[in-house]
């Protein structure tokens, strides 16, 4: 029967590495995205067309295509990969860290996105007053430029964790679909799908994904209203 308290031991195993590889994704890729969010709302320079379009491909071509380019990549045998291994003995390849790197790439754009539109509404002449005042341009960054665009950080931070959650085909073009170590929801979900009667496991983790990301979103609301109540 579809009973949404009584998931199997796999498809609670797929919930938690989801929430592993969502979080892992969006805390090694928000220092990233704050940056070029803000590279891009306050620095001009040349190529800053073609560094926009570059951090927003991963919108616009296939994830397998992603997943691909990654294993290529990070692969065991792969150009970045193969080097990582042999100096550290860390890989990306069958393992949820690559989960996380697939699920932060696909994301981050929108993430960037959130924080470079969030960041370019922020007052420049607040930032200069801040300048001529002595303050240094790190200073006038984490006490002006942040707080105030604390909300479309958390936007950023929120998109890019939702989507990490639905990620599906660059996750196992990268790392493939192994129970217990790459297999997320999604591909819990897909794996359901593929054998007879699991359209019930399929539905139980539908309404579990659905649960999380409006979860996600009241908790980013509600920080978000206080950040404007602190700043009103």
């Amino acid at each position: 029967m579809f009973d949404i308290f009584h998931l199997t031991s796999l498809e609670w195993e797929a919930v938690r590495l989801s929430l592993l590889v969502g979080l892992a994704a969006v805390a090694g890729s928000s220092p990233f995205g704050i940056f070029f969010g803000w590279l891009l709302a306050r620095r001009a320079f040349p190529g800053k067309s073609l560094l926009d379009a570059f951090l927003h491909l991963p919108m616009v071509i296939p994830p397998v295509v992603t997943g691909y380019i990654l294993l290529l990549l990070f692969g065991r045998k792969g150009v970045l990969g193969r080097f990582l291994y042999n100096i550290t003995g860390f890989t990306f390849a069958f393992n949820w860290k690559g989960a996380a790197l697939a699920s932060a790439v696909i994301a981050f754009p929108l993430m960037v996105r959130a924080i470079r539109i969030s960041m370019e509404s922020v007052d420049k002449e607040l930032e200069a007053a801040a300048r001529t005042l002595g303050a240094s341009r790190v200073r006038v960054f984490f006490t002006i430029t942040m707080p105030l665009s604390f909300t479309g950080i958390l936007a950023g931070v929120v998109m890019a964790f939702a989507r990490s959650l639905g990620e599906f085909g660059a996750t196992i073009t990268f790392v493939s679909n192994i129970p217990g170590e790459t297999r997320t929801l999604p591909l819990a979900l897909y794996s359901q799908l593929q054998v007879p009667g699991g359209e019930f496991g399929a539905a139980r983790l539908c309404v579990v994904a659905l649960i999380i990301a409006f979860t996600s979103l009241i908790f980013s609301e509600y920080l978000a209203r206080r950040n404007k109540k602190k700043y009103d």
